[in-house]
């Protein structure tokens, strides 16, 4: 558990608001906390859309405070058109919110409580920005410091994971279409707030028309994609991410990408920041913060570039269970990434389901039911929560499983596990999902990672190919970067599906693959045991600084987190919970409550039944007014189109002031 520091260095004075100028006149929204009596100091800043007065107000208060009462000044900044920023916001990670936060860097590098220094904080979009940012180059930013993110917007992210239409996508639009239409508060804008509102109200689009009118990776997802140009940064980088996070591949991607002075660390979490996690063991993350910023910013010898690049919780095998507290294991090190240490073995996918070191001929083919994935799990990108996948067995039902003897020796991996596939396919569209298991000796299997291939992408996201039916095609799977301990007497497992339900949509038709075995190999990124792990420096424990003052309601779940399966009809309903809350925030006198919902449907055996749903209520209680935002979403599809459906009613003190209604239909684009 995370512990309250009351005591810091210096006192630490609070500035609820001030506007950060832009040059086309529209002015920034920011949070301060300024350490007393420092005089100038480095700033550290945090840029996001989330709403700093009302959003992240609970949660900033225990992050910047901290970093202040150490001797920095900590600016939390509302991206343009959110919270009490001005302007108006189109989309996640544009070139103006990239400009825009330029322009706040260097206006912060010349007040006279900085130094002319700037570093950049950041968890999710925070993270995203930071690396876009730091690809600009502002003079004054000196560091950044990016926690669950990705370099990749297209492969990587919520939208197109290996070129397949995420569950993320449409979910993650009907969230930000909740926020993006919620008025500044008059507390700090004035009687602006309320011309201001209207423009955000008849402004908002759903996110997810121009996400979808992206189907492949064209210049609009390279735009802030930094791995098109890794040279571009230059700034130190320190990129942090968990396990139980979709994003902790990046990690590793950025140690062997960029060239700039850069430490990774990954441990257990989902996505949040290390020191206050639902995936313990937490870390004094907020101490790794400091020593990072004093050594490039301070010129203090913290030792901490004197450590491995590469941080990483090894995670030992555990049976599989949906929810896991902790995760046993231990730190492990690495000088370099990529690390000369790590040895690629590979096996052999024979026939007979064998996983084998010798290849053998054969083939095995597969068609899988729709039903396989309904349990695959949540993401980690909600919150900090995360949802591991039950027992494997049953998705191994509907899918090729080839697997190994029993292991004679502990057997440790760390990296992108790959699945060279030679195949061929019945039809000219297809996906396969590939898992690696961990199989215990009474038959339990866990999944230790997953990876996700649009064959039509196997060439180029940039230029997929339909296949030809009947012909031998070859394509490469990478799974996400994971580190994970197989125990002697545990089974490797590979399997093999044509459907991944709701993690991926399902292509038109339901294809069959023809896995040509012996040509097909796992590669496994061996770790072999380092005497050097048991010196590396222990993290202290978790600590922040107080939280400001919060009541939370109990609110009930309209649609809490079930998975429903008629065996009769076929009919399969995927439930996730969104954002449901209610919290009294004292300081400034407001309530804010949220109850939403995703939900996918699916019927075994028409993946033209894939269907989305997704509800939004959130209310905002202001002694002014009591603001309410309503809206529903739908996405479903034909053969050749998706078709997005979606409904918003805003009110203001019980009456309707604003509805507005959407019906899309966009072509399908070998997805």
């Amino acid at each position: 558990m995370v512990a309250v520091r009351t005591e810091f260095p210096f006192a630490v004075r609070v500035v609820e608001n001030f506007f950060i100028p832009l040059p086309d006149g529209t002015r920034l929204a920011a949070r301060g906390w300024f350490p007393e009596g420092a005089g100038p100091v480095p700033a550290i800043l945090e840029y996001l859309p989330y709403r700093k007065r009302d959003g992240t107000r609970p949660r900033d208060q225990g992050l910047h405070h901290y970093l202040a009462g150490h001797g920095y000044a900590a600016i939390r900044l509302d991206i343009r058109g959110t919270g009490d920023s001005e302007g108006l916001i189109a989309d996640e990670y544009t070139v103006q919110e990239q400009l825009d936060g330029c322009e706040a860097i260097s206006w912060i590098a010349g007040q006279e409580w900085c130094d002319g220094q700037v570093a950049m904080i950041g968890i999710s979009w925070g993270g995203f920005n930071g690396l876009q940012i730091a690809a600009r180059q502002p003079p004054a930013l000196k560091t950044i410091i990016t926690v669950g993110s990705t370099d990749d917007r297209y492969a990587t992210d919520i939208h197109w994971v290996g070129g397949c239409l995420s569950k993320d996508n449409f979910d993650w639009s009907s969230t930000m279409f909740a926020h993006n239409d919620l008025p500044p508060d008059p507390e700090i804008v004035g009687a602006a707030w309320r011309d201001m509102w209207r423009q955000r109200m008849a402004h908002n689009e759903p996110w997810i028309i121009n996400w979808l009118n992206h189907q492949r990776r064209d210049d609009y997802w390279k735009r802030g994609s930094v791995c098109e140009d890794f040279e571009k940064i230059k700034v130190p980088v320190y990129a942090v991410s968990g396990w139980a996070d979709n994003y902790s591949e990046a990690v590793p991607r950025l140690l062997a990408g960029l060239s700039c002075p850069r430490l990774g660390l990954i441990g257990p979490w989902a996505h949040s920041y290390p020191h206050d996690v639902a995936v313990e063991p937490a870390i004094g993350w907020l101490q790794e913060v400091l020593r990072w910023c004093d050594h490039w910013m301070k010129g203090r010898d913290t030792g901490i570039m004197d450590e491995p690049m590469l941080r990483a919780w090894m995670q030992d095998s555990v049976p599989p269970q949906t929810c896991y507290d902790a995760r046993p294991g231990r730190w492990v090190g690495e000088a370099q990434w990529p690390s000369p240490a790590i040895r690629i073995e590979t096996m052999f996918l024979n026939s007979g389901g064998r996983l084998e070191k010798s290849s053998a001929g054969g083939s095995m083919s597969i068609c899988s039911p729709l039903w396989v994935g309904i349990a695959a799990g949540e993401v980690g990108r909600y919150g900090g929560d995360a949802e591991w996948p039950p027992d494997q067995r049953e998705d191994d039902g509907g899918s090729l499983v080839f697997i190994s003897e029993p292991l004679t020796e502990r057997v440790e991996i760390l990296g992108a596990p790959t699945v060279s596939l030679s195949f061929v396919s019945d039809k000219p569209q297809a996906l396969v999902c590939v898992r690696l298991n961990d199989v215990a000796p009474d038959g339990r299997s866990t999944r230790v990672t997953y990876g996700l291939l649009n064959l039509t992408h196997r060439n180029s996201h940039e230029h997929p190919e339909p296949l030809l039916p009947g012909q031998r095609a070859q394509a490469v799977v990478e799974m996400d970067d994971i580190a994970h301990a197989f125990p002697p007497g545990h089974r490797i497992a590979v399997s093999i599906s044509t459907t991944y339900w709701p993690v991926a949509w399902p292509s038109p038709e339901l294809a069959n693959l023809t896995v040509l075995c012996g040509e097909t190999a796992l590669s496994l990124p061996v770790r072999p045991p380092n005497p050097d792990d048991e010196k590396l420096r222990a993290f202290d424990p978790p600590e922040m600084a107080p939280l400001p003052p919060v009541t939370r309601h109990p609110i009930e779940q309209t649609h809490p987190r079930r998975v429903v399966r008629d065996l009769l009809s076929g009919k399969m309903t995927v439930d996730f919970p969104r954002w449901t809350y209610s919290k009294l925030m004292h300081d400034i006198d407001q309530t804010q409550r949220s109850s939403a919902f995703a939900r996918y449907e699916i019927t075994d055996g028409d993946p033209l039944s894939a269907t989305l749903i997704t509800e939004y209520e959130v209310e905002m209680v202001r002694p002014d007014a009591t603001i309410t935002h309503r809206s529903t979403g739908r996405l479903t599809c034909d053969a050749t189109h998706f078709i997005i459906e979606m409904d918003l009613r805003i009110g203001e003190n019980g009456e309707t002031v604003f509805e507005r209604h959407w019906h899309e239909n966009i072509a399908r684009d070998m997805v």
